[in-house]
This record gives C-alpha cells, structure tokens and sequence, in this order.
C-alpha cells in the first residue's frame, strides 16, 4: 500500500512539474513575442480617393463613392460628410455615430478601393511622365523601374523635390550607384506629392 501511495505521489509531483514548466515557457515565449500591431490602419483619406461604404442591412445606404476636392463624400440622409484627414476606421465610426438617428444599430464598414489622393510624379528624361500611385513603402528606385528611362536620361544627376514645411528640399539620388548597392542612403522612401526629376 505505501508503494501505491509513494507511485501516485511521485506521479503527481512528476505532473505538477512539467505543467510548472510548460506555463514558464509559454510565458517566455509571450515575453519575446512583439505586440501584435495593427495591420495598416494608419492611412488617411484624401480627396480623388474613392470609398466603399457599406451599411450592414442597409442596401440603399451602400455606395461607392468619390471624395471630392473639398474632402467630403456624399451619403444618402446624412448628405455632405468630411471623409479626407480619416483613417477608414475613423470615418466608419464617424457614419455610424451620425446614422443613429436614423437606425436602430448601424454597423458601418469603410473600404478604399483607389488610393488616388496618394501620388507621386515623375519628369524628365523618363518613359512614362506624369502622376504615378504611391504605393505603401514605395522607393525612388521602385518609381523609376516603373517610369522607365530614355536613351538620353543623366542616371547620375536624378534628384528628388520635397515640399516639407513650406520649404523646398532637393534629394541627390545617384542611379547607377544604387543598382550596384552604393549610397543605398539616397534610395529614399517616396511621400505623397514628391517629384523626381530625370534630367
């Protein structure tokens, strides 16, 4: 009987311990997990977006609608609403807070489904002038592979002009350098309305 006992004792002891350890190491791997972050949520409305504004039960209510120039969109009940400066969540918030006046539980979801206010422009010496989308993370070196050059581009003599605080900004960004991995400093990440001038 005291052999039963000193097993089953011995077993529990045994139990407890690998159940201490693995919470110790659930624990550490929580501890060396990064906080979940959220998944772009931080981009903002501009005007020439255009939105996908969905009322969940509510066809009548569902659109797809531009922003205009002044930054506002258009919805039926709620007339002119301000939509630029927003994140989608933010103005999702905003029209369902204003929709319940009219509805007993609006449920409001906004989606962009063109990205037209964020933009960047290349010039010069290159295949495709003009306005070009400005996709997230977008590089200089990305917009030129896209714009493609001429037989007469000055690869050397590229810059970028920056508008920051009401003042001007001229970045040198050395082509053929960057292709070889050189200066990778001046293959600098794109904000909306830059302009790259191929000379």
């Amino acid at each position: 009987m005291k052999g039963k006992i000193t097993f089953a004792m011995a077993l529990l002891l045994c139990w407890a311990t690998v159940l201490s350890w693995g919470q110790n190491s659930a624990k550490d791997k929580t501890a060396d997990t990064p906080p979940a972050t959220p998944a772009e949520s931080t981009y903002r409305i501009g005007p020439d977006d255009t939105l996908h504004v969905s009322v969940w039960k509510e066809p009548d209510l569902t659109a797809t609608l531009p922003v205009r120039a002044d930054g506002m969109i258009s919805m039926p009940l709620l007339n002119d609403v301000q939509a630029a400066g927003l994140t989608p969540m933010e103005l999702g918030a905003a029209l369902t807070d204003k929709l319940k006046k009219y509805l007993a539980d609006p449920r409001v979801t906004v989606v962009v489904t063109a990205m037209n206010s964020q933009r960047v422009y290349v010039i010069g010496e290159v295949l495709h002038t003009g306005a070009m989308n400005l996709l997230p993370n977008m590089t200089v070196l990305q917009a030129l592979a896209t714009a493609g050059f001429t037989q007469f581009a000055n690869t050397k003599g590229i810059y970028v002009l920056r508008t920051a605080s009401g003042k001007q900004q001229k970045m040198p960004v050395n082509y053929k350098q960057l292709i070889k991995g050189e200066t990778m400093g001046q293959n600098i990440a794109l904000k909306p309305g830059d302009t790259i001038v191929v000379p």
